[in-house]
């Protein structure tokens, strides 16, 4: 006999849960505002501690309500209830969310909380003028000219820069064969991270990281953490504009995605003229799947790229695939890191 086919009732949970996401959403970055996984590293505490330390101001019972939305999302333990209850980290928070940690990437959610969740108030905006929505929206300068002009907001933007891309340096350092090449510079490099990382895994290679001026005092001290200063080389220039250094192996994190179609090609171009003829380009980007369906936070991330650059967009792999051949690349790759992220890589020969 047939089987009959069951009908799905339709279901609004999914609706409320993205539509109110944004409640969730800033639950977390409130506690990594606080340093709440941090001040729990290694231990545990009731809430009217956590209260105290944290210097909260509202009733006990609306404390209980936040710290329980971390516990019900998965982020902190519990033992007991309300007065009683004592709180922890769980183990991804232990380990990505406590700034003591190397392998801390609180960083680009405080640039979330701090920056961008007021500036995606105004999507609606940037998709209706196709300008950016950030710092520079209401003045005649360009955000990254205000960015390098503040130390503070320049350390908080790199540390987000690495924060989100830490783990795919860690797993691109141990993916790649890297043991054919002896020279590599991370274009727009910021902190020196991913060079950091690469020199952790494979000594033998020489390293240079190259970001504008200002970067600099940051990749030094960065990089001196991790006793690397003798292995890392830091140069500092514009990649549009300067020329940028050679080497068997360029990388670039998150830097094609920040730019319109034209500039990209240009830049590609760019890296294409300085390598030698075994030379590759290494992409590291939340590549978006070919069919435009799953990854979700790859298509996030071009939006946000509206409310930072306004033309700049992430690409799926069939787009670099084309632009790669058209600066002269002869074969290309894609090797999947972490979460939404993947490397890209075109090689001259």
């Amino acid at each position: 006999m047939e089987q009959q086919s069951v009908l799905k009732h339709p279901d609004p949970s999914k609706i409320m849960q993205v539509g109110m996401g944004f409640w969730a959403s800033k639950a977390l970055l409130a506690a990594v505002n606080f340093k709440l996984f941090t001040m729990l590293s290694g231990t545990s505490k009731k809430a009217n501690d956590i209260k105290d330390e944290l210097h909260l101001n509202t009733i006990d019972r609306h404390v209980y309500d936040w710290l329980d939305v971390l516990v019900s999302l998965g982020f902190l333990k519990r033992e007991g209830i309300l007065e009683n209850a004592v709180y922890s980290n769980n183990a991804d928070t232990e380990m990505f969310l406590d700034e003591n940690k190397p392998s801390y990437i609180g960083g680009i959610l405080k640039m979330g909380n701090n920056r961008l969740y007021k500036f995606w108030g105004n999507l609606e905006e940037g998709l209706m003028t196709g300008s950016p929505q950030n710092e520079s929206k209401d003045g005649n300068m360009h955000f990254f000219e205000q960015l390098y002009q503040s130390p503070e907001k320049l350390k908080e933007f790199v540390n987000a820069m690495s924060g989100i891309q830490g783990g795919n340096f860690m797993t691109l350092a141990k993916k790649f064969d890297f043991s054919k090449y002896k020279t590599m510079a991370d274009i727009g490099g910021a902190d020196g991270f991913l060079s950091c990382m690469i020199a952790l895994q494979h000594p033998e290679i020489s390293l240079t990281t190259y970001d504008l001026p200002p970067v600099a005092p940051l990749a030094e001290e960065a990089i001196a953490k991790f006793n690397l200063t003798n292995r890392i080389k830091i140069e500092s220039g514009d990649f549009l504009k300067d020329p940028v250094p050679s080497a068997e192996i360029m990388s670039m994190g998150n830097i094609l995605h920040g730019l319109n179609e034209t500039t990209k090609l240009t830049l590609i171009k760019k890296v294409y003229d300085a390598l030698p003829e075994n030379g590759i380009l290494i992409a590291i980007e939340n590549i978006i799947d070919n069919d435009r369906t799953n990854n979700t936070f790859g298509m996030l991330m071009s939006l946000n790229m509206l409310i930072e650059n306004g033309d700049g967009f992430d690409y799926t792999f069939n787009d670099f695939e084309k632009w790669i051949k058209q600066t002269g690349f002869k074969k290309e790759e894609m090797i999947p890191l972490t979460g939404p992220a993947s490397a890209a890589i075109a090689y001259k020969s």
